[in-house]
């Protein structure tokens, strides 16, 4: 009888225990809209670091193993490839470019999402030195990092149809 007593207190304070593991899981749960709220917030800050033209910045961006697909450009997936083909975007004295997510997925875990968007870029023609316009559209993949930053992992850009003239 007295064994059934210890069991029976040991299997109490074990079901309070895993009670309890519950209610912090619960805690800890991701809130997308939070996360897709500063995922927005981080897109808006990355695109003012293309605009001031600060190359730095627009890298810091990227986690050190994100790959980078632009039209035209081998896939950048390390740090100085990344950082040469946006230092050569950069480079254009008359590049303006513009984006902003139309959607963000956030995975149930609140470590992974995606943000895929429009882009506008004008740039001089190699060719005829003129202004042109490039529309298109994004996908980019970000992961949480273990400081609690989000980088991006896969980032994905695709032209569309010619812009209006």
């Amino acid at each position: 009888m007295k064994f059934a007593k210890v069991a029976l207190a040991v299997a109490v304070v074990a079901l309070a225990g895993c009670d309890g593991m519950k209610r912090e899981h619960k805690e800890a749960a991701a809130d997308p809209s939070a996360i897709e709220k500063e995922l927005k917030t981080i897109e808006a800050g990355w695109e003012k670091d293309y605009q001031a033209r600060d190359v730095d910045k627009a890298v810091a961006h990227y986690s050190n193993d994100a790959a980078v697909a632009n039209p035209g450009m081998a896939l950048a997936s390390d740090e100085v490839s990344r950082k040469m083909a946006i230092s050569q975007f950069l480079s254009d004295p008359s590049m303006k470019v513009t984006f902003a997510s139309d959607r963000v997925d956030v995975a149930k875990s609140g470590e992974m999402a995606y943000t895929r968007g429009h882009y506008a870029i004008e740039t001089a023609d190699p060719k005829t030195k003129q202004p042109k316009t490039e529309t298109g559209s994004y996908l980019t993949v970000w992961k949480k990092q273990a400081d609690g930053s989000w980088k991006a992992v896969e980032d994905f850009v695709t032209p569309g149809a010619p812009a209006a003239q």
